[in-house]
């Protein structure tokens, strides 16, 4: 959510940050309502201190003895009361609809950020590893040898619908220890704290870090009022909601390994084969809690830390800045992390690396006390795959098949699987 109080001070600036998004300027509907809201709140003030000055003198009316101006300052106080009560509803209607106005509006881009209208205008800061070349055609994972015994599509649509996957054998095997992987190299080498979360939240978890009102249509809802997460990122930074933090208590750095629920409203058509785009998917999830200074120096190591997993598996990867026409709607700035996958002969977003600045924390109420002193201020946070485990097994297999149909896997997963080094191509680990 916006500061009001920024909007206040520079109309202008905002509406030009809002306009590299394609978003028509919004500083003067926005500044109509709070010259409103605060008119009323104004008014009731005013009205107040008036009906407290003649219920002072009501009493001295009375001793008096002058009835006639005892009945009309009691009349006087009632009229004022009732004007209060309206006063304050109309206050209060209008803070509302500056809250919702507020609240769907994206995110400013920071300055850093190119302009652009789509994916296209993304702008490459890094590449790792060469492009493997192959001595025979490289198949998608779903059509590798090794990987279709243990990926059944078929079984899971007959149980749950399309966009779904059973996996067994080896490639489950190889699915958990990815994950294992995963965690024990951000927690034993990149400081994350480990933490294990619900994956049904309520409804204010949701707003409080941007999936509503906006995207409710993603996201899947039960029929008593929770909300299945679309990544740990809400549960993660949550934690923090309605918290002021001590400044010497942070960065706080969090990541979890859940299950994530999308329902995939916006990509119709899009992936339909194999796994890449399910409804239920796994991802280890990072999140960091800093303060204003600190958030641009935090981005920077978070994308570090999910650029280092895949650079253990040894695969090809490059890291994309977002233009502002990519770039999701709370997000200030956001890194696209894009692995290589031969099956497809193209690169493909394994991961996200965003800073939100104070727009998720003003929703959310989360302050913390600058040691110097000083009133609260609001944390920044920052959010980021580490990374989404079904497309990183995607990745190792496709960049890992060898020419009779079997999978090489990485030497960094070799512990996790019992010393196994590959799977056959009848889909046994050996």
């Amino acid at each position: 959510m916006h500061d009001i109080r920024t909007i206040r001070d520079n109309p202008a600036a905002f509406d030009a940050a809002l306009s590299r998004r394609g978003i028509s300027p919004a500083s003067s509907e926005i500044l109509a309502i709070d010259e409103a809201r605060r008119a009323a709140i104004l008014a009731a003030e005013t009205a107040q201190a008036e009906a407290n000055k003649a219920a002072k003198e009501v009493g001295a009316a009375k001793g008096r003895g002058d009835e006639t101006e005892f009945q009309r300052l009691r009349a006087l106080v009632a009229e004022k009361k009732a004007e209060i009560g309206s006063l304050n509803e109309q206050a209060k209607a209008e803070d509302t609809r500056l809250t919702d106005l507020l609240m769907g509006i994206p995110n400013l881009p920071d300055d850093a950020v190119p302009d652009g209208d789509d994916e296209d205008d993304n702008v490459e800061i890094h590449r790792f590893g060469d492009v493997p070349n192959f001595a025979f055609d490289p198949l998608e994972h779903y059509d590798i040898p090794a990987i279709r015994p243990g990926m059944d599509f078929e079984t899971a649509a007959k149980l749950s619908g399309s966009r779904f996957v059973l996996l067994s054998g080896a490639v489950a095997r190889l699915h958990r220890a990815l994950a294992q992987f995963m965690l024990d190299t951000h927690i034993e080498e990149h400081g994350l704290t480990e933490t294990i979360t619900p994956v049904l939240v309520r409804e204010e978890m949701m707003y409080g870090t941007g999936q509503l009102p906006k995207f409710g249509d993603d996201s899947y809802q039960t029929t008593n009022g929770w909300w299945l997460i679309p990544t740990a990122e809400v549960t993660l930074t949550n934690i923090v909601n309605g918290l002021t933090l001590a400044e010497d208590n942070m960065p706080r750095r969090y990541v979890a390994h859940t299950q994530c629920f999308r329902s995939e409203a916006g990509s119709a058509g899009r992936d339909t084969s194999g796994m890449l785009r399910q409804h239920q998917f796994e991802k280890v999830e990072m999140v960091s809690i800093t303060t204003p200074k600190d958030s641009a120096a935090e981005h920077q190591r978070m994308t570090k830390c999910a650029e280092a997993i895949l650079e253990k598996l040894e695969i090809p990867y490059r890291t994309v800045i977002l233009c502002t026409g990519d770039l999701g709607a709370g997000m200030r700035k956001t890194h696209d992390i894009e692995v290589w996958l031969p099956g497809q002969n193209m690169y493909r977003e394994i991961a996200s690396v965003s800073v939100a600045g104070d727009y998720q924390a003003r929703r959310m109420n989360a302050r913390y006390k600058p040691e110097a002193g000083g009133k609260p201020e609001f944390v920044h946070t920052l959010n980021g795959s580490g990374l989404a485990v079904g497309r990183t097994l995607i990745a190792v297999v496709e960049n890992g098949q060898q020419e009779d149909g079997s999978v090489d896997l990485p030497s960094v997963l070799h512990p996790y699987l019992r010393g196994k080094t590959r799977i056959t191509p009848d889909g046994a680990l050996a």
